[in-house]
C-alpha cells in the first residue's frame, strides 16, 4: 500500500493536503489534512487516514505498510470511490450514501460568461501568464490544457478563484490547484456512507454547523470544512 500526497488549496497562512491510500489500481480511502505549512497539513491527512482504515479493517503495523515513496505529491485522478452498496433485499432502507445527504438542485450554469471570462483575463494579465503558461496549469488542474474544455461554471469558477488568490510571478507548475466541487462531493459521499448516518442524522448535522440543509448550498470552501468535520466524527468513532 502507497500514500500519495497532494496540495488542494492554498491560501496565506493556510494549506490543505488530500492523501490517498492506494494499492495498485485499487484507492482504499482518502483524508484531508488543514496546517499552517504543507507538511504539517499532510501529517495530519497521513494520521486520519490511518486512523480511518484501521476503523475499517483493524490490521497490525499498518503504518509500516506504507511506502516510502508515497510522500511525493500525486498528479490529479480519479475520484475517491463511493462506498459499496450493500445487497439489496425487499423493503430494504436505502443506503447511508444516498439518503446522509438530502439534494436541493443545483442552480443551473449561467448563459453568459462574458463578464467572468473578462475577469479570467485580467488575472492572467496580472500574473504575466501566456497561453503555454496557462495550459501547463490546467493541464495539471483538470487534465486538459484548454480552458474550452471546462464545460461546467463550477470548474471555470474554481479556476478562475484559484489565479485570484496567486501573486504575481507564480509558478504555474508548482502552484496550488483548485478544489474541485465533484472530488469533494465524491470523499462526502464517501465519509457519509463510512459514518452509516440516515437521512436525518445527516441533515442535523449539516444545520447544526452551516444553518443550511442541503450540500449543493455550501460554497467549495464550506464544503471541504463540512467534509473535514465528518472526518473528525469518523475518527471519534
Amino acid at each position: 500500500m502507497e500514500l500519495q500526497a497532494e496540495l488542494v488549496h492554498a491560501e496565506p497562512g493556510v494549506r490543505v493536503v488530500l492523501v490517498r491510500a492506494v494499492a495498485g489500481p485499487n484507492i482504499l480511502g482518502s483524508a484531508l489534512g488543514e496546517a499552517g505549512t504543507a507538511e504539517e497539513a499532510e501529517d495530519r491527512a497521513r494520521a486520519r487516514l490511518l486512523l480511518n482504515l484501521e476503523a475499517q479493517q483493524p490490521t497490525p503495523n499498518l503504518t509500516a505498510a506504507v511506502s516510502p515513496a508515497s510522500r511525493p505529491p500525486s498528479r490529479r485522478g480519479a475520484e475517491a470511490p463511493p462506498p459499496p452498496t450493500p445487497p439489496q433485499a425487499t423493503a430494504s432502507p436505502p443506503s447511508p450514501t444516498t439518503e446522509a445527504s438530502p439534494e436541493a438542485e443545483p442552480p443551473p450554469d449561467p448563459d453568459d460568461w462574458s463578464t467572468e471570462l473578462a475577469q479570467l483575463d485580467l488575472q492572467l494579465k496580472r500574473l504575466g501568464w501566456g497561453r503555454d503558461q496557462e495550459a501547463t496549469y490546467l493541464e495539471r488542474a483538470f487534465g486538459h490544457p484548454s480552458r474550452s474544455r471546462l464545460t461546467t461554471y463550477a470548474d471555470f469558477m474554481a479556476y478562475l478563484h484559484a489565479l485570484e488568490g496567486f501573486g504575481v510571478g507564480s509558478d504555474p507548475a508548482s502552484t496550488a490547484v483548485p478544489l474541485r466541487r465533484s472530488d469533494l462531493l465524491s470523499q462526502c459521499d464517501q465519509l457519509l456512507g463510512q459514518l452509516q448516518w440516515d437521512a436525518g442524522e445527516g441533515r442535523r448535522f449539516l444545520e447544526q454547523h452551516f444553518s443550511l440543509s442541503s450540500r449543493q448550498l455550501l460554497s467549495d470552501s464550506q464544503l471541504l470544512n463540512f467534509n473535514m468535520l465528518l472526518e473528525s466524527e469518523l475518527i471519534g468513532l
